[in-house]
């Protein structure tokens, strides 16, 4: 989070959306089969309030050369809700179940890379806003267990400004449930991890996903 300068991963890739993103993307898919082989698969993806700032401004964060730290943070975040969605359109006839969350405001050494103004900012604020660490898991193990969720839910701390307080679903970013968006992004993934998705193919021979033993 807010990484003072541009940096990149090993593979080349700005260092927050590969991090955040690219590697949550590569991982899901090289597990696909084994999620599509489980009798009750979820996928849930941790995003932050952050995902919310800069919501519809898809851009190839991975390869631009213009870099500003928040900027960087908060499109990796929207990105984690949109692959949820994403993943949720793709797969929900298979059983897979893709759920995003979000922790609410604690605090963790996640924030030391923040300029100094907002790191004294939420100082200031932590009183009121921050939760412990302990209640900022809740919302990412009610994503993975709560009986009644099918896909494509954002959970986060239902409080006021959903900093802090009891897990629950919350509104999505905007624009997050747009299929072109997704499907942008979705591509994009594709091309610079080299991963591709196969819902079908080689775990159910014919490709019918309604009939896995024709």
């Amino acid at each position: 989070m807010a990484i003072p300068e541009r940096r990149t991963t090993a593979d080349g890739f700005e260092l927050t959306f590969g991090t955040n993103h690219l590697g949550h993307f590569a991982l899901t898919g090289r597990l696909l089969p084994a999620l599509l082989r489980a009798k009750a698969a979820r996928v849930v993806t941790v995003s932050a309030i952050a995902s919310r700032w800069r919501s519809g401004e898809l851009v190839d964060v991975a390869s631009e050369q213009t870099y500003r730290p928040m900027r960087a943070y908060a499109m990796s975040k929207f990105a984690n809700v949109v692959f949820t969605q994403e993943l949720a359109r793709r797969g929900g006839d298979t059983g897979l179940v893709a759920v995003a969350a979000h922790p609410g405001v604690s605090q963790t050494n996640l924030t030391r890379e923040v300029p100094r103004a907002l790191a004294a900012i939420n100082l200031l604020l932590r009183p009121i806003l921050f939760q412990s660490t302990d209640r900022a898991a809740l919302p990412s193990l009610y994503a993975a267990t709560h009986p009644g969720l099918t896909g494509g839910e954002f959970i986060g701390p239902t409080g006021r400004g959903e900093g802090r307080g009891a897990p629950g679903p919350v509104r999505l970013p905007s624009t997050a449930t747009d299929p072109e968006i997704g499907r942008r992004l979705w591509e994009l993934s594709e091309g610079l991890t080299r991963v591709e998705y196969q819902f079908l193919g080689d775990l159910w021979p014919g490709g019918n996903r309604s009939n896995p033993e024709r």
